[in-house]
């Protein structure tokens, strides 16, 4: 069963009938586990102490505003003030509520009653029902409960992805309720509910699905969860209305169809088909869910657990972009794949789920946050790059809010039950304390710095019942060992299970001991191209090549300051692994003395990296680093070397006479370059985004240097029968007829800027507009560049 499951029973109410294969587990109240001395509880208190730092009033604001209520205190900047106003008061309940569960800190759950008390306020200072933070939301929804959707991708009349902004708050004021009890919040997410309802009532299907073409976040999970909470099937009727169909029935087809589509738009949507799986029980949704996860998983995932580049889903064939990108992995894709591993791993009992979750929890989850606070975007895999953080003034990316999150809840799941049967998922030190079988149990380790566990019990009586070991699949065969009061018990899994059973009569003193040696595995990159990551147990290891260049280590509260746009280092100049043994691991040698510390040197060229470290990669901050590295034989590497110098040549030519550019079809360039449109559509072709408009579509690009002579266009070759104007601060610069001639190719065609339109520029801006003609299409545009 799912989490809320066990929440709703101590209540007292009935919930609907949860689909539940015959292997379901249920995971324990965040509560009832407290983590001990490790990696993890540090990372934890740091988390606390960022979530304190922030002023709850600040993110008040946009709510008081919206409902016409007094402000007590400026709203925070950066994306809190820029269209996402409130999304972070959002994650911030939920925050609040996983902390104060998870270490009892009386000052977190003062602050979440606060929240709840004002937002209260607010909902009913509203008088519908409705509480948001959206700038000028009243308006817009309005707008949408008459039938008038103008949807895009990241926007919807107009507004910033206002669905998805409103998930954050449906979440955060479930997670107020389940996990710390808050009646009002429970009430204020029931209207929220209501008010959703009958903003969508009079919305027929087609109009309900044009709408979700914007960002959404998982507003179909939550809904499933108001269903579950109230017992009434309404608002999962609700719910399925809410789920996006273009996507769910790819999956139920079995197709996957995810490339170039924006990864973290498509993550929480397949959380909600498996919450409504598990609330319907529908089993054809579920196994939709799980065929996603094995497609991002299988196919389009980093050794870490991340996947994404400039956050969408590459090329499962083609991971180039992956090692080339700044814009590597995004910390939101792996907060929600997690998630989503958690629930299949709690339908199913299965060792890919909770391996798959133990492998992103350490290396991606707990890597992205700073030992001295500070939330991380993205991850670049770009060999001999770096990540940037989050200052707690100044970045509210959404990042910042699953980060406010993430570090909260590493006890939801190293423990899970099925009746009295008890399973150890994880290996981190913490503390189970299961009251209803009178049990309290103690995990001590210093795993992955030692290759064991144990576990100590204390029971209030003597009671049997079958303790589940987990033998993960990372564990050497040979030396994986189950003592039971220092007698060793049979290591081997039953059934086809991941777990070693061990059925008896427990009493307080009994110890199991766990010894778990690792093993070590070269993981090549899925596409089967020649980077390899070295990972220890479930540990990716990774270098620290040199502390240079680290630009904007530091966020400051910039639209783009979440991205490390420090010198990217050339590829060719990376160190490269020289061998022709296939079997890569043997050349990894232990450093004597260091725990989880390897070398390398026999293998890396050039000579001046040689001394390189491999350690875990989550402990690595404030650093350029190697996670994954090139592989070539002696016979191979000048040949290697030569192209790669000549790709990166060429990329960085067009680099230094670029002034500005825009990916159209992509969130984050778009939104950095003041896009607006009438009747625009985007898509992807090929694996590149596209843009085009019935209407027009405009950006602006920046030009402070007054440095721009041409506009250089991407097309496509086969497009034809397309007419449209192509406008510079509305001079008009050329007209564009397609006519198919340039054949099944992309290409590009660049356009000098005439002086006139150079000084119409003023200093800083280029405002280009595509305008179609009467009965045509402006577009499809790939690329929009502005040259020196």
């Amino acid at each position: 069963m799912y989490l809320w499951v066990t929440t709703l029973l101590l209540s007292g109410l009935s919930p609907l009938p949860s689909f539940a294969q015959p292997a379901s587990l249920q995971s324990f109240p965040l509560s009832s586990v407290r983590l001990l001395n490790g990696p993890f509880q540090k990372a934890q208190q740091t988390d606390l102490n960022y979530i304190l730092s922030l002023d709850p009033e600040r993110l008040l604001a946009p709510f008081r505003r919206e409902a016409g209520v007094a402000s007590r205190a400026l709203p925070y900047g950066n994306w809190e003030n820029t269209g996402l106003d409130g999304h972070i008061g959002g994650h911030y309940l939920s925050a609040l509520a996983y902390m104060h569960a998870a270490t009892g800190n009386p000052a977190l759950l003062q602050r979440l009653n606060t929240m709840v008390d004002e937002l209260e306020r607010c909902q009913q200072q509203n008088g519908d029902g409705y509480l948001g933070g959206v700038p000028g939301g009243k308006a817009m929804w309005q707008e949408i409960a008459r039938g008038n959707v103008r949807a895009e991708s990241f926007s919807l009349n107009g507004k910033w992805v206002p669905w998805y902004n409103l998930h954050k708050l449906f979440a955060g004021l479930r997670d107020a309720y389940l996990f710390t009890g808050n009646e009002k919040a429970r009430q204020a997410l029931i209207r929220l509910s209501d008010w959703c309802a009958n903003l969508t009532a009079g919305l027929s299907d087609a109009q309900m699905q044009d709408m979700l073409r914007s960002e959404h976040g998982g507003m179909n999970e939550v809904l499933a969860d108001v269903a579950h909470i109230t017992g009434d099937p309404k608002y999962l009727n609700l719910a399925r209305r809410f789920s996006h169909q273009n996507i769910l029935k790819p999956l139920l087809a079995g197709r996957d169809e995810l490339n170039g589509l924006h990864a973290n738009t498509q993550i929480p949507k397949v959380i909600g088909y498996q919450r409504i799986a598990e609330v319907a029980g529908d089993k054809a949704w579920s196994d939709a869910a799980a065929f996603f996860w094995k497609t991002v998983v299988d196919r389009r995932t980093v050794s870490i657990g991340g996947n994404s580049v400039r956050e969408h889903f590459h090329p499962a064939s083609d991971f180039s972009s992956m090692l080339e990108s700044k814009e590597g992995p995004e910390t939101c894709n792996t907060y929600n794949m997690l998630r989503l591993s958690q629930q299949l791993y709690l339908s199913s009992a299965s060792e890919g789920y909770i391996g798959f979750y133990e492998r992103g929890l350490y290396n991606h989850i707990l890597s992205s946050q700073h030992p001295d606070g500070g939330f991380v975007y993205f991850t670049p895999m770009r060999p001999r790059h770096y990540r940037v953080y989050s200052q707690p003034e100044q970045g509210f990316w959404c990042c910042v809010g699953s980060g406010l999150e993430n570090h909260g809840k590493y006890g939801e799941l190293i423990y899970a039950h099925r009746g009295d049967d008890l399973f150890v998922n994880l290996f981190l030190a913490s503390q189970l304390n299961w009251q209803e079988m009178g049990l309290r149990m103690t995990q001590q380790t210093r795993f992955p710095y030692e290759e064991k566990t144990q576990l100590q019990l204390q029971l209030v009586k003597p009671r049997k019942f079958v303790l589940h070991i987990r033998k993960p699949q990372w564990a050497k065969e040979a030396g994986f060992e189950v003592q039971v009061n220092g007698k060793t018990f049979p290591a081997k899994p039953t059934d086809g299970s991941a777990f070693v059973a061990i059925e008896r009569k427990w009493k307080t003193g009994d110890v199991v001991s766990v010894t778990l040696p690792m093993q070590t595995r070269a993981e090549y990159l899925p596409d089967g191209s020649p980077w390899v990551s070295f990972v220890h147990g479930p540990i990716v290891l990774a270098a620290a090549t040199d502390t240079t260049d680290l630009t904007g280590l530091r966020a400051d509260g910039s639209r783009m300051g979440h991205i490390a746009n420090g010198p990217s280092y050339p590829i060719e100049t990376a160190p490269v692994l020289v061998t022709t043994d296939r079997d890569l691991t043997k050349h990894l040698k232990p450093v004597p003395g260091k725990a989880l510390t390897f070398g390398l040197s026999n293998l890396i060229q050039p000579g001046s990296f040689q001394q390189l470290k491999l350690v875990p990669f989550f402990g690595i901050h404030d650093a350029r680093y190697m996670v994954y590295w090139p592989v070539s034989t002696p016979e191979q590497l000048e040949a290697r070397q030569r192209e790669l110098k000549e790709k990166e040549k060429e990329k960085a030519a067009l680099e230094a006479r670029t002034v500005d550019q825009v990916a159209p079809g992509e969130q984050q360039p778009e939104l950095d370059h003041a896009y607006a449109s009438e009747g625009s559509e985007s898509g992807v072709h090929r694996d590149r985004h596209w843009r085009h408009a019935k209407g027009w579509f405009s950006y602006e690009l920046k030009d402070p240097r007054q440095e721009a002579r041409q506009l250089q266009i991407t097309y496509f070759g086969l497009d034809k029968g397309r007419h449209f104007d192509i406008y510079v601060n509305d001079v008009l610069l050329t007209t564009v007829h397609s006519d198919g001639s340039q054949g099944d190719q992309f290409f590009d065609v660049s356009y000098p800027l005439p002086e006139k339109v150079r000084k119409s520029a003023g200093k800083a801006l280029l405002k280009v507009k595509f305008q179609a003609h009467p009965d045509s299409v402006a577009g499809g545009i790939y690329g929009v560049r502005l040259l020196k």
